[in-house]
Formats: structure tokens, sequence, C-alpha cells
């Protein structure tokens, strides 16, 4: 969807009107688990100009059909989906028939374009705006892929940059460099028809690190700059804001399911007893003590306790340590070769439920030689310590992602001509005024 971040100054979105309420529905489809949180919007307004988000029931379910953040089995994803919006629904008493979805797989790719046009009547309005940006998208068309998201991240006026917001001023040239984020086409449609299965309709889809800075991160840190880390099961995806918006985002095959499996094979024990080890005692840096704690391993196809294995903590860790290494090491040079690094200057956030494995904050920092803390939601109210962690940042975000109405979506459905992806664009534009 096209969005303009959270902590933009420019764009902060169109807030729901004071007294209004309505239901939300945010759909976290990943590697590990799926969730679904339902809200509801409250009356008022919060300082960043949105209305405060209640959340009144939420549905968790572990991932089946999915890997790397892509269907790859149906049914099994159907069933998944369908289990975790029940048990959301049971919870806050509604049935619901949209989502804004969480989507981390399919290889998001970050292009800006630029485009200038002259500005109707002197003065630029929403209109002049809102054109500008379907040109920009009318003129990005990548092979094979779709458009998710279209952020307008820096604004000229006859040839004067940096302007965060040109909407009442003058002139006759108006300016826009957009932010493209485009993911392969096949992957995005398989999860389309699977919600769609569940007798769904898809509001909006988000890219998973996009949503997770929504929920993370505060206003400072948009605008100075940071690297958003959102670490999964079976990807670890990276946003970068910069001046209040998502300049640049991307994404790594690797989560926290390869942990598990490497701690499955080299210690030959079934991969829910690695998890359970990884949960438990697993830890990104080695300390003095793990040489002499101990720790017992059910071994693959053993039934009899005695047959456990009993090995050293530091062996767990050793298995653990360069697979994270691994991780951050290709964000790293991700971040260097998109020319983007720079922008966020020293400032990493970790969100996702690998990111509360012991040690990783502590690692990520000297990997990445940047200041780090472990993000999770804000600005939410409504949910349980269990679910208000780093492992429930994109579902949260989500929620804030549904407020933000882009001035792309409110022309969308006038532009009968776009292109199939920007079906996405007029469906979340429609959505937006049927429910605020």
């Amino acid at each position: 969807m096209n969005m303009v971040s959270l902590g933009s100054r420019s764009f902060q979105g169109r807030p729901v009107a004071a007294g209004r309420s309505g239901t939300i529905a945010a759909l976290d489809v990943g590697s590990s688990k799926i969730s679904c949180f339902i809200a509801k919007i409250e009356p008022g307004r919060m300082s960043n100009g949105h209305a405060p988000v209640r959340v009144i029931g939420i549905g968790h379910q572990v991932s089946r059909g999915i890997r790397a953040g892509a269907i790859v089995d149906m049914d099994a994803a159907e069933e998944a989906i369908r289990v975790a919006v029940d048990a959301s629904e049971r919870m806050a008493g509604v049935t619901i028939r949209e989502v804004v979805v969480g989507f981390s797989g399919a290889e998001p790719k970050s292009q800006t374009v630029g485009v200038r046009a002259s500005i109707t009547g002197g003065e630029v309005s929403d209109g002049d705006l809102s054109r500008l940006i379907h040109h920009a998208q009318a003129n990005f068309q990548p092979e094979g892929r779709d458009v998710m998201h279209a952020i307008p991240t820096n604004y000229s006026v006859d040839g004067s940059r940096g302007v965060r917001d040109p909407r009442g001023m003058f002139g006759e040239k108006l300016g826009v460099e957009v932010h493209m984020v485009s993911v392969l086409r096949g992957p995005l449609r398989n999860l389309e028809l699977c919600i769609e299965r569940c007798h769904l309709s898809v509001a909006g889809i988000a890219v998973s690190p996009y949503a997770s800075g929504l929920a993370c991160l505060v206003e400072d840190e948009m605008d100075l700059g940071v690297a958003m880390i959102d670490m999964g099961g079976g990807t670890t995806s990276l946003a970068i804001f910069f001046e209040g918006a998502m300049v640049y985002c991307d994404s790594v095959s690797i989560g926290g399911n390869h942990i598990t499996n490497d701690i499955a094979r080299g210690l030959s024990t079934p991969l829910a007893h690695a998890e359970r080890m990884k949960t438990l005692y697993g830890s990104a840096l080695a300390s003095p003590s793990d040489e002499r704690e101990m720790i017992d391993v059910p071994q693959v196809g053993e039934s009899d306790t005695d047959s456990a294995n009993h090995i050293p903590r530091s062996m767990l860790t050793g298995i653990i340590q360069p697979r994270l290494e691994e991780t951050f090491e290709l964000v790293r040079d991700r971040m260097e070769a998109s020319g983007y690094g720079r922008l966020a200057g020293r400032r990493v956030v970790l969100t996702g439920g690998a990111a509360q494995l012991n040690g990783a904050r502590e690692l990520a920092a000297r990997m990445l030689d940047k200041q780090v803390r472990v993000g999770q939601p804000m600005r939410i109210t409504g949910l349980a310590e269990a679910t208000g962690g780093p492992a429930f940042s994109t579902c949260a975000g989500l929620l804030s992602y549904s407020q933000i109405s882009p001035l792309e979506a409110a022309g969308a459905e006038d532009d009968a001509g776009q292109a199939a992806a920007t079906g996405h664009f007029r469906r979340f534009g429609r959505w937006l005024k049927e429910n605020f």
C-alpha cells in the first residue's frame, strides 16, 4: 500500500474524526506464526494525529505451509490462518470481513522514482500531490513485480528541494521523489488467494519491517535516521527511516527457524526440543558459566529419557552465534551496498521473535557497530504481556498502518487505467472511507 510513515510531519494521514469509532483487523502471516489482532478505534486523538487503538481480540497459531515468508502449501496455510482469525473473533465477539496484512516474503525491492509536473492554479493542493504520485506509479512498472508501497520522501517547488509539505505553497513546477517498494507478483497473489479462501478481503498489505517500524519507533528516531531490523522466523527484514519516511527496505532469507534447524541437526534432537532449548537456554554470546551448565538433549527417534545426551551450554551457544553473526553480516552488507546505510546514522532497533534471544542485541551492536535497542509495540492498549513483545510488532504496527490514509489511495478510485497492482490502492481507499 502507498503509505507515509507514522513519524512524518508532512503527512501523518487523515486522522479519524473525533467521536467516530470503528473496528480494524490486522493479520501477520509469518513463517513461524500467524497472528491476528482485532482492535477498536477509540474516540479522540493522540499527539501523532491518530485515534487511540485498543486491542479487543487476539489470536495466534503456529505457521504451516509457509516458508521464507511465502506460501508453499495453500491448504495448510489456509487452515492456520482460519484458526488464528477464529480465535481473535471469539475473543473480540465480532466477525471480521477485511484484514490489513503484513507480508515478509517475495523479495522486496526498493527503487526511487522522481517526477515533475506543473501546478494547477499556482497553489499546491492535495489533488496536485495525488496526480504527481499517480504519475510516478504509472512510470514505474517493474517486470514480474507489484508495487506494495509508494512513499513520497522529498518534494521540490520550482527546483527548491527539501520541502517537507508543499501544500499551500505557490509555484509553477512541483517535483517529488517517490520510494517504490515492489515484490514478486507470484507470492503476493498466492497470499491474497489464500486469505480470500478464508472468506476475508484484503484491505491493504504492508511489508513487515515497515509495519514494525510504525509500532516500535519513536518520532525522533524516524526523523534523525534509524535502521529497523525485523528478525522473523523465515526472513530477517530491514527498513531504513529518515526524515519521517521509510527510504529503503530489503530482506534476507535467514531467520529464527534456521537457528532451530541448526540446533536440531547439530545435536540430533527433535525440532520441537530444539526450539525449546533455543528459547530456554539459547544465547548469542558465551558466558563463563557455559562450560559448567549442562543441558539434557533428547535424541531423534529415542523415547527413553536415559538415552538423552548431556551437553554443556557452550555447545548450544556455539551453534547459535555463527548463524546470528551471518545474519547481521548480510544485513550490514545490504545496508552498505544500498547507499542508504549512512542515513540510518548510528541507531538500530531490533524486533521480531528472534530479537528476544539472549545476547542478540549485544551481538548486533558489535557486528553493526551501532547503538542497538530491542523494540516492542507502543501506542496501542489492550495487549497482554505475552502478546505485547517484539514477536508481535508487525501485527501491532498494521493497526497503526491502517489509520494512515494516503493521498494516493484517496484518488486511486478515479484512475481506471492503472495497472492491476493499483487494485491494492483502490481497495484500501474504499476501506478507509467505509470504516472511518
